[in-house]
């Protein structure tokens, strides 16, 4: 088949009539176009890879860093001084095999690709997903790709501007001798910033799940808030996981903007059922 087929739409039957074979052709097509956006973006990426590593992924080291700055002002304006500002950080990376910056370019690629092809990712997933929905369904899920995608970038910039920053200063200020010199590998700190942006961006997808869920009838306000305390434990762990280590400081950064992201999904399932119960009514009256 030509290179200009992998973008053709599928013909579909209108009425969803698709054999299993047919359905996973579909789903093939679906991911050789998302494979081909993330190698376009890693292609990007990486012919930038320099300036990106320089500019973008060290940026969060620096003392200059725009988050230190702008926190060290707020700390100064409420009137607490210095508690916010970080204090200075010498961050050196080594990298002490040979294959090491190699397979870091590599995987600067690939993360950087998916970051910028995340809309059309899951475009392409909506397309897949979407003949299987009735109209109605439909029309209460528009806008998903706009909101799935506002809510991936705005993880993504919490980990890089917030959580990163907090814990570089924290790891490289945290000795128990004088004599102990920090000296991470680059590997090692490009691994830690991909759990901080992309698994918080994948994680801030939370409110949007319960709004769909919450819209088809398989979830409701009222099993959130039988559950609260079970979720803030799954909610636990899963900070935990995306963090690169397991000290209180970092998890409770973590911890605290998903909880609230639970809060607010409770909020939206609840208005949610209230509307659908509002409708249930009207249509019995």
């Amino acid at each position: 088949m030509a290179i200009f087929d992998f973008f053709k739409k599928r013909d579909k039957n209108p009425k969803g009539d698709m054999s299993f074979m047919d359905h996973l052709e579909d789903l093939r097509w679906h991911l050789v176009r998302s494979v081909i956006a993330v190698v376009i973006g890693a292609v990007v990426c990486l012919t930038f890879a320099n300036d990106i590593v320089d500019k973008i992924l060290m940026a969060p080291t620096r003392s200059d860093f725009i988050s230190a700055r702008w926190l060290c002002s707020l700390g100064h304006k409420i009137g607490i001084g210095d508690t916010l500002c970080f204090p200075p950080v010498d961050a050196k990376f080594l990298e002490n095999t040979m294959t090491g910056q190699f397979i870091s370019y590599f995987t600067l690629g690939f993360i950087g690709g998916f970051i910028i092809a995340f809309p059309y990712i899951f475009w392409e997933f909506w397309k897949f997903v979407k003949p299987a929905l009735s109209e109605k369904e439909r029309r209460k899920t528009s806008g998903v790709i706009f909101w799935v995608s506002i809510l991936f970038f705005t993880g993504v910039a919490f980990g890089y501007f917030i959580l990163t920053p907090f814990m570089v200063n924290f790891y490289f200020n945290f000795k128990l001798s004088s004599q102990i010199v920090i000296m991470p590998s680059f590997s090692d700190y490009l691994e830690n910033l991909i759990y901080t942006t992309v698994g918080i961006g994948v994680l801030f997808q939370m409110p949007l799940l319960v709004m769909v869920l919450a819209k088809i009838g398989f979830l409701t306000a009222k099993f959130m808030k039988k559950y609260r305390r079970h979720a803030f434990i799954i909610i636990l762990i899963a900070a935990a996981i995306i963090t690169p280590s397991t000290d209180p400081f970092s998890l409770t950064i973590v911890t605290i903007p998903l909880y609230a992201l639970f809060e607010a999904s409770i909020i939206i399932a609840s208005r949610i059922n209230k509307r659908q119960e509002k409708e249930r009514n009207k249509e019995w009256s």
